[in-house]
């Protein structure tokens, strides 16, 4: 039985929320994204990937995971679908151009997380008292990070830290990343943008989680401490509890 809690908030110093979140129990399929582009675009964007993909997942079976290779195929076809109709409704309209998104989903059957990710927004692991990111952030500071160009502090104030190098929408292709990983009973899967981590060290988002039994209450905490911290940007957190 999973427990699943939620929060978007726009934050302080937004005028409007470009993050975006669909919730599907009964498919157990977790998305969030966080949109990006001029005047509303990436609030567009956002929105259209996640209803976009809630509604394909609702028309088209989920393969049975015995297949995992047919899963990602599934996965993969979506995700393209999507992100060819949001490339050409950007280039239909002037003001749209450079709409794009980030995504991260997560898929959870028989004791498994399928994770998929473009861009920043990020998939964390919390178990046994220890937080892992799970995802990688396909960004351009995370390309000087790896390459050993800066260190890990210098990342964190780069100017140049919130530059995606894939999107949903960018390019008419697309290249996910996929993950999968057994879970246990008393795992915490946390799924969010960048308006979260940015405000949160992993430890603090690790030290929150502990002991906390309700996700709606977490995820509410998440957005609050976000808040108090600064809110530079959009915050969305859903909390995923096995």
């Amino acid at each position: 039985m999973l427990r699943v809690g939620f929060k978007t908030d726009r934050g302080r110093q937004r005028s409007n929320n470009e993050d975006a979140f669909f919730i599907m129990p009964a498919q157990r399929v977790y998305i969030v994204a966080d949109g990006v582009g001029g005047h509303n675009s990436g609030e567009i964007a956002s929105r259209f990937v996640v209803q976009q993909i809630a509604e394909y997942v609702a028309k088209n079976h989920i393969p049975a995971t015995n297949g995992e290779e047919e899963l990602k195929q599934y996965l993969l076809k979506c995700l393209r679908q999507v992100n060819r109709q949001l490339y050409e409704m950007a280039k239909e309209s002037q003001k749209n151009v450079g709409m794009a998104t980030t995504l991260a989903l997560v898929y959870m059957n028989d004791m498994k997380a399928y994770i998929v990710n473009v861009g920043d927004s990020r998939v964390y692991l919390i178990r046994d008292k220890l937080i892992r990111q799970i995802t990688e952030d396909h960004t351009y500071v995370n390309q000087l990070l790896k390459s050993g160009a800066i260190t890990k502090e210098e990342a964190d104030c780069h100017p140049k830290r919130n530059m995606i190098t894939r999107a949903i929408g960018a390019e008419y292709d697309l290249s996910p990343d996929f993950y999968q990983f057994k879970v246990y009973e008393g795992d915490l899967i946390l799924m969010c943008t960048d308006g979260l981590y940015g405000e949160l060290s992993e430890e603090k988002i690790n030290a929150m989680a502990q002991g906390k039994r309700s996700m709606h209450r977490l995820a509410n905490d998440y957005v609050k401490e976000a808040n108090e911290r600064g809110g530079k940007d959009n915050i969305t957190v859903v909390c995923i509890m096995i």
